[in-house]
């Protein structure tokens, strides 16, 4: 637990389920006070608040789309509106679908890009405003992946936002540095999501991906909080703009882990 954390304020966007949810809820265990943002499930939500609150933090709930300004506008003024301040913002939310190049229509291009990248955008740029207005020395996690290193072949939009994500990242990190504003990003690999579920339950599938993870074991939700805990955390005061791999060694050339090659 990081004491400094206590009575802070965060936006996590996409917290209704999966690392979202898990990141929320432990903010609740640091007794923090979470804006917790859907955009279609809002049972997940109401879930997520019932555990930061089991966990002893506040939380409120607001339906808003990430990639509108309007949307990210409504997460700062209900941290504002009900808690008082801003402290921390993880741009969580994010999508991802297989489909080859050639075949990807623009929509879906633009669909995935729009919520992986431009949301980060306006969530930062929203909160960037807020610190540099208020003289906050502010807080911004941004969830990138694994594949803002490794080609992905099936998802070239997915890998091009994360990839975006990691530049954007390392620039307002040195671009607020001197305000005292922190801007750090979490690269998880294979995590036991909801969006992951179906995969790890077929057992090749499984099989193939374990062969990627030189620690050979599929990471928890909370592998990644812990790591979302740390870097909002006064811990980390001197981290600025890296990408924290929370990935079993998967950046590591696993091909290569018993002396082949």
């Amino acid at each position: 637990m990081f004491n400094d954390l206590k009575n802070k304020v965060a936006v996590v966007t996409g917290s209704s389920k999966g690392i979202g949810q898990s990141i929320a809820e432990r903010f609740g265990q640091e007794k923090m006070s979470i804006v917790v943002n859907y955009y279609s499930d809002r049972l997940g939500a109401e879930k997520t608040v019932e555990l930061i609150k089991a966990a002893g933090g506040r939380a409120v709930t607001v339906h808003a789309d990430v990639n509108t300004e309007s949307g990210v506008q409504s997460l700062l003024k209900s941290a504002i509106d009900n808690f008082g301040k801003l402290d921390i913002w993880v741009n969580n939310a994010g999508i991802e679908n297989r489909v080859a190049t050639h075949e990807m229509t623009l929509e879906e291009w633009q669909k995935v890009i729009n919520v992986n990248l431009t949301g980060v955008f306006l969530g930062s740029k929203t909160a960037l405003d807020y610190f540099v207005k208020n003289n906050v020395q502010g807080n911004i996690i941004n969830m990138s992946s694994v594949h803002e290193q490794i080609p992905w072949p099936g998802f070239s939009h997915y890998a091009a936002s994360k990839g975006g994500v990691k530049l954007f990242n390392e620039t307002i990190a040195m671009e607020y540095a001197d305000k005292g504003i922190r801007v750090n990003a979490i690269g998880p690999g294979a995590i036991n999501t909801p969006i992951n579920a179906e995969k790890f339950a077929d057992k090749e599938q499984l099989k193939d991906t374990l062969e990627m993870v030189p620690m050979k074991r599929i990471g928890d939700p909370e592998d990644v909080a812990a790591a979302a805990a740390w870097l909002a955390s006064n811990q980390s005061s001197y981290v600025t703009g890296i990408t924290l791999f929370i990935d079993g060694g998967m950046t590591l050339y696993p091909s290569f882990q018993y002396g082949k090659g």
